[in-house]
């Protein structure tokens, strides 16, 4: 077994996402000390700002990222409605309005395959509940590089396809119910190395 040190989790959900977001965001430490970053598809012209619904559950700040800004260890950063979110190597966020990828804008592939180009294997990557297959190919493409996966038991789903797919391509490390996945983050983002 190798240690590792890990410098992001990247996390995708789609239908079913505000209850398996909010059980996860609640459940992280005080001290979590990497960044977080999210795709969760939701409906473009939504209204109130992703991190306005989970601000008051989660112990860490959770915002909406913004183009060019730096990520920051313990920030939470959810992708704005309608832009792809980016990891640049630079270690900043990029938005994009580039076409839609499986049918969504932000794309859960988009963010996980620019994390691999930025951070390589040094990622946690896990799929959660969604009607579609997006985030399959991107966590097969981090699990590929030597990062940590994880997928929602589909049997815990509100909809099991995404983590279904996730598991169908061979992308998935460990399949943890849902109210398991924030106390393993938690293993994660404590500042030490963790086996893989």
């Amino acid at each position: 077994m190798r240690k590792i040190a890990y410098k992001a989790v990247v996390m995708g959900v789609s239908a079913g996402g505000l209850a398996a977001i909010s059980e996860i965001l609640s459940q992280l430490p005080t001290g979590f000390n990497l960044p977080l970053l999210v795709v969760q598809h939701v409906h473009p012209r939504q209204d109130a700002a992703i991190g306005n619904l989970y601000n008051n559950i989660c112990p860490l700040p959770v915002k909406e990222a913004e183009d060019k800004e730096e990520i920051a260890p313990g920030c939470v950063y959810f992708a704005p409605p309608n832009y792809h979110l980016l990891v640049e190597r630079s270690g900043t966020v990029a938005l994009s309005a580039d076409e839609k990828v499986n049918w969504a804008r932000p794309s859960i592939d988009v963010l996980f395959e620019s994390a691999v180009y930025a951070w390589g294997g040094q990622l946690v990557g896990i799929i959660l509940t969604g009607a579609n297959n997006d985030g399959a190919r991107g966590l097969k493409l981090i699990r590929a590089a030597g990062g940590y996966t994880i997928a929602q038991d589909p049997t815990t789903a509100e909809y099991p396809e995404m983590p279904q797919s996730a598991l169908d391509a061979g992308a998935v490390l460990e399949v943890l119910p849902l109210g398991e996945i924030g106390l393993r983050l938690s293993l994660f983002g404590n500042g030490k190395a963790n086996d893989n």
